[in-house]
C-alpha cells in the first residue's frame, strides 16, 4: 500500500469525517490519496492558519481530534497559532505537515537551507505539542499514526505534529489494509477515598459555596456526569471564559461568568464566598485577577485538575486532588450516596440580590437608543435559540460582552481562543464546527479579529455553509483602544491612528453572502429575523456600536476581583 494511502485510510478509520488543508506540493500525495479513496470531506482553506483553526473547532464540536494539512515551510509556519490555540486550551488535534525529499534536506550541513521551502518544523513546534515526529521511513507511520491520536485525546488533550518528507509519502508499505487498532481506553485511575470525603466534608460545612466550571469538563468529555454531582450537591455554578457551555443559562444553580471581565455579581460573590471547588480550570490571571492573596484568603478552595503542574501553580494554598474528572465525578457521586446535601437558601438567595443590583445590560449605561451590545448579546440568544448549535467568539471587547451576556442552551457549544487569545479564530473555527455536525452555528467577531481570516469567506460561500456571522464594529481596535484610555492618556496609535475597517455588508456581499447592517437598538429584532430567515444558508450581520463603548465591568487591575472599573482604578499598568 502507498504511504500516502495508508494515511487516508487510516483517518478514515478513526471516525474523523473532514481534514481542513490549502494545497501545496508537499503533501500533493496526500490529498490525491484522499480524494481516490473518498469517505472524508477534504475542506480547502484559504490560509493555513484558517485550515489550523478548521481543525481546532472541528475536535471541540466533534470530540476527536481536528486534523490540518499544509505544505513545507511557509504553509508549515501559517499552522502553527493555530497548534497553539489547540494546547493552550486543550483541544485533540493531528497537524501532518509535508516535507522536502530527505535528499534534499540540509542535514548537518553548515547551511541555512537546500531543499526549496525545506523548514524545521519539527523544532518550531515541539514547545506547542504533545509530541512532534520526523518521519523517515513509511515502515513508521502505521506505529506514529496510532500514537499520535491515542496521544492527542489522552490525559490533557492536545495537539500532536508529524511531518512527513514527500519521498516517505510515496512509498509502499508491506501490508494489505490499515489495522484497525482497538481504541486506547485508559484504566480507571483511584482517587483517594480519604480526599473525597474530606471534600465532601468541607461542602458540608461551608456556607456560601460555589463551583468553578472550567474547559477540563468539557475536554474530559464528563458534562453529563458535571450536572449529576451539581444537581447532586446543590452548588451553585461559576464558569470560567472555556468553561461558559458546562451549564445552561436558565438552570437555577448556574450563577455566570467569573474573571477580568466577568459579571459584576459573580465578582461580588466569590468575595462572600467561604467555599470554592475548582473543576478542570488552571486559575489563570484572567480568571482570579492579580491578587491572587484575595482570591485565596478567608475561603477554603478544593482544585481538581489532571495536570499535576496546574495545581498550587499561582494560587499556593489549595486543597489539590490531581485525578481526572473522568475518575473524579464517578468516585464522588459514588460518595455523595450516602449523603444528603441541603440547597443554602440564604446564599442563593444573597446572590440573586448581588445579581439584581449588578445587572450585565446596566453596565454600559444610557446610550442613548445606540446598541448595547450586552443587550444585543440576550437578543441574539433568544432567536437563535434551537436553530445555533454553537457560538464562537473572536478576541477583543465583543468576546467579553459574548461572554457576560449570552444565554447558552443545554445543547449549545461555546468556543473561542482562550490561552491563545488569537484574533482571527472564530470565522475558520465555526467553519470546522458546521464540518463536525453539519447544522448552523453563529460567529460573533468584532471588525478587527475579523479582517485577520476575511478570505474564509469564500470557502463559505463555496460550500454554502450555514454560519450567521455577527460582526462588532466599533471601527476600531476596542479592546486596545480602552487600554490605552487607562494608560496611555487616549493615545491611540494603531487602534484608532493607522487602523480602518471596511463595510463588511459590502464586503459579504462581494463574496455572495447575503447581508444587513443595523446601527439602532430598535432594529435588532428585525434584524435578527432577516438572519435566520434562511437557516440554511450563511448571512453576515454587520452591528455597528459606538467607538467608545466599553466593556464593562473590568477588574482595576492590582485590586481584589470585586473591585472593578469604571468604579475603580487600577494601580498599575496590566503585564498581561
Amino acid at each position: 500500500m502507498k504511504a500516502s494511502d495508508y494515511i487516508a485510510h487510516f483517518i478514515k478509520s478513526k471516525g474523523c469525517t473532514s481534514v481542513f488543508e490549502l494545497s501545496g506540493g508537499m503533501i500533493t500525495h496526500i490529498l490525491d490519496s484522499l480524494h481516490q479513496i473518498g469517505g472524508i470531506e477534504i475542506v480547502t482553506m484559504h490560509h493555513e492558519q484558517g485550515a489550523s483553526f478548521a481543525a481546532d473547532g472541528y475536535a471541540r464540536a466533534k470530540g476527536l481530534p481536528g486534523i490540518a494539512l499544509a505544505t513545507s515551510g511557509p504553509g508549515a509556519t501559517n499552522l502553527l497559532t493555530g497548534i497553539g490555540s489547540c494546547h493552550f486550551d486543550s483541544v485533540p488535534g493531528i497537524f501532518i505537515t509535508g516535507q522536502v525529499n530527505m535528499h534534499e534536506q540540509k542535514g548537518d550541513r553548515a547551511i541555512r537551507q537546500l531543499g526549496f521551502q525545506e523548514t524545521d518544523i519539527v523544532s518550531m513546534a515541539i514547545p506547542i505539542t504533545k509530541k512532534c515526529y520526523r518521519l523517515t521511513s513509511a515502515t513508521q507511520l502505521p506505529e506514529v499514526l496510532d500514537e499520535a491520536f491515542h496521544i492527542a485525546m489522552s490525559g490533557r488533550p492536545g495537539p500532536v505534529l508529524i511531518d512527513i518528507p514527500m519521498n516517505v509519502q510515496r512509498e509502499l508499505i508491506e501490508i494489505e489494509e490499515v489495522l484497525s487498532s482497538p481504541q486506547h481506553i485508559p484504566e480507571p485511575s483511584p482517587v483517594p477515598e480519604n480526599s473525597i470525603s474530606e471534600l465532601i466534608d468541607a461542602i458540608q460545612k461551608s456556607e456560601r459555596p460555589l463551583i468553578l466550571a472550567g474547559r477540563g469538563i468539557r475536554a474530559s468529555e464528563t458534562i453529563e456526569l458535571f450536572q449529576a454531582f451539581y444537581e447532586t450537591v446543590q452548588l451553585p455554578v461559576m464558569t470560567s471564559l472555556l468553561g461558559l457551555d458546562a451549564i445552561s443559562y436558565t438552570h437555577p444553580l448556574r450563577v455566570g461568568f467569573l474573571g477580568a471581565y466577568g459579571n459584576r455579581w459573580v465578582n461580588m460573590a466569590i468575595g462572600e464566598s467561604d467555599f470554592i471547588l475548582v473543576l478542570g480550570s488552571r486559575l489563570d490571571i484572567r480568571q482570579t485577577g492579580s491578587d491572587v492573596g484575595f482570591f485565596e484568603k478567608d475561603r477554603t478552595i478544593f482544585h481538581v485538575d489532571c495536570e499535576a503542574g496546574e495545581l498550587n501553580n499561582r494560587l499556593k494554598h489549595t486543597n489539590v486532588l490531581h485525578a481526572d474528572l473522568k475518575d473524579f465525578f464517578p468516585a464522588i457521586l459514588h460518595q455523595c450516596e450516602t449523603h444528603n446535601f441541603e440547597p443554602k437558601s440564604a446564599w442563593f438567595q444573597r446572590i440573586a440580590e448581588l445579581r439584581e443590583a449588578n445587572s450585565d445590560v446596566k453596565e454600559l449605561g444610557d446610550l442613548q437608543g445606540k446598541i448595547n451590545p450586552n443587550r444585543f448579546m440576550h437578543a441574539l440568544s433568544k432567536r437563535s435559540a434551537g436553530l445555533a448549535s454553537a457560538y464562537t467568539a473572536d478576541v477583543g471587547n465583543h468576546q467579553m460582552w459574548s461572554a457576560q451576556s449570552l444565554e447558552l442552551t443545554n445543547d449549545q457549544l461555546f468556543i473561542t481562543s482562550g490561552g491563545m487569545g488569537a484574533m482571527g479564530h472564530a470565522l475558520p473555527a465555526a467553519i470546522g464546527i458546521y464540518f463536525a455536525n453539519k447544522k448552523p452555528n453563529v460567529m460573533i467577531a468584532g471588525d478587527g479579529g475579523f479582517q485577520l481570516n476575511m478570505q474564509e469567506l469564500q470557502t463559505i460561500f463555496r460550500n454554502q455553509i450555514p454560519i450567521k456571522m455577527v460582526v462588532i464594529n466599533n471601527k476600531n481596535l476596542g479592546m486596545i483602544r480602552q487600554f490605552q484610555d487607562s494608560y496611555f492618556d487616549s493615545r491611540y496609535q494603531s487602534t484608532f491612528w493607522g487602523y480602518s475597517p471596511p463595510d463588511f455588508e459590502k464586503v459579504s456581499l462581494a463574496y455572495g453572502i447575503d447581508a444587513a447592517t443595523i446601527s439602532e437598538e430598535s432594529e435588532t429584532e428585525a434584524a435578527l429575523e432577516r438572519m435566520w430567515e434562511q437557516p440554511d444558508r450563511p448571512f453576515l450581520l454587520q452591528v455597528m456600536v459606538g467607538s467608545y463603548v466599553n466593556a464593562y465591568p473590568k477588574i482595576a487591575f492590582g485590586k481584589p476581583m470585586t473591585e472593578m472599573e469604571p468604579d475603580f482604578k487600577p494601580l498599575e499598568m496590566e503585564g498581561t
